[in-house]
């Protein structure tokens, strides 16, 4: 097979100084978790501020680089052919065969660009631009050299051992090595926004665990297993995720019963963030994240999201919180996830809005209608979280 190998480029992890390293270390995990996702075996290594995946067996092209766009820190994806000889000669005759093999269509614009990080090799950097030039030239009448702006930028590497020929560079994820930047407690809804969330805390590399609340008989087992299915799409880039199940139906009702229902929805929610809260801290996480997105429904405007901080010791994390709606629509697409947030299965907080929500609470009157619940939610609080139950996704 042409390639027996991956370079794979970072980009921020390059800013990191002394402890460049510790972040070496979680990508090269990350994406030795990513290929087991795929047939074959890998080498996972780094070497120079290179990390590089070498296949041991045969492999699929696609899927493997499938599972390395899931991986946040890579920022590029260099599949390479490799040879070992020093052969000057050989490897003209090599890179005449890997441009046949890569372009069947060579009727392109290129430039060589060689560095020669092995100062033993025989023939200097500037001089291998010209003469890898001058044979390809040779061979293909039809291509032309452009050093401004060519349709193919061949790369090569000359390393102790071996020299690496790369030309095409595939955009990975971005961002940073998760786990790296600690852990956060995401609120998962089955809707749009919350999976796109976690993808984007994930992203700048904070390990995420997840709470969903289910209410039934109100919510069904269908849109159960929609959350559950969701935390295995964003799993996918994240990592393994620990969905946390809490039955909320009993907290629900009393809200309902004893509240004003103008208030339900701000007040529902006060309560899932002092249940996520207990969770987080049991978990270790050290924020909350939601897909909240300022004035999308009546629990999202400036008002009642200070209203709902108020119960908040943790900082809250909301990556979406001034995305439009078609922007988050168009990250859930990209990651896979909208096509399950859209089944029409009802989660706990669409099926006991008021017709009127209250869209700017008043924080004074929102603690004195939750003073009708004193005495009765603190033990459903208690059970709720001592009841829940944990889903490993992913």
């Amino acid at each position: 097979m042409l390639y027996q190998s991956f370079l794979i480029k970072y980009a921020e992890i390059g800013t990191k100084g002394k402890n460049r390293f510790l972040f070496e270390d979680a990508l090269v995990s990350h994406i030795c978790h990513a290929l087991k996702r795929v047939d074959g075996r890998f080498d996972v290594t780094k070497d120079a501020g290179r990390i590089y995946v070498t296949a041991l067996t045969d492999y699929d092209y696609e899927d493997v680089v499938e599972a390395l766009k899931m991986v946040f820190g890579i920022a590029w994806i260099c599949p390479m052919f490799q040879t070992g000889e020093k052969d000057f000669e050989l490897l003209k005759r090599q890179t005449v065969d890997y441009l046949a093999q890569v372009y069947p269509d060579r009727h392109k614009t290129f430039k060589v660009v060689a560095r020669r990080a092995d100062k033993r090799y025989p023939v200097p950097s500037e001089q291998m631009n010209r003469d890898l030039g001058e044979a390809i030239l040779d061979a293909y009448p039809e291509m032309r050299v452009n050093v401004h702006e060519p349709d193919i930028l061949l790369r090569f590497e000359v390393r102790a051992n071996v020299v690496n020929i790369y030309s095409e560079m595939i955009p990975g994820p971005g961002g940073m090595p998760v786990g790296t930047n600690g852990k956060a407690l995401l609120l998962l809804s089955g809707g749009i926004d919350s999976p796109v969330a976690g993808y984007m805390v994930a992203r700048r590399g904070v390990k995420i665990d997840a709470v969903y609340f289910h209410a039934p008989p109100y919510t069904s087992e269908r849109a159960k297993q929609k959350v559950v299915d969701l935390a295995k799409l964003v799993a996918r880039y994240s990592g393994p995720v620990d969905l946390h199940v809490v039955n909320f139906t009993e907290i629900q009702m009393t809200i309902y019963e004893k509240c004003p229902h103008e208030e339900l929805t701000i007040i529902m929610r006060r309560y899932m963030m002092r249940i996520a809260e207990r969770i987080a801290a049991e978990t270790g996480s050290l924020a909350l994240v939601t897909g909240e997105s300022i004035g999308q429904v009546a629990s999202q405007t400036v008002q009642s999201l200070a209203a709902t901080n108020d119960v908040c010791s943790l900082p809250v994390f909301r990556p979406v919180i001034a995305f439009d709606k078609q922007e988050i629509i168009d990250i859930s697409e990209k990651i896979g996830t909208y096509e399950t947030s859209i089944l029409p299965y009802e989660d706990c907080c669409t099926i006991f809005v008021a017709k009127h929500p209250v869209t700017k609470p008043v924080l004074k009157a929102i603690r004195k209608s939750e003073e009708k619940l004193a005495g009765m939610i603190e033990e459903l609080v208690e059970t709720a979280v001592s009841a829940r139950e944990v889903i490993r996704c992913g």
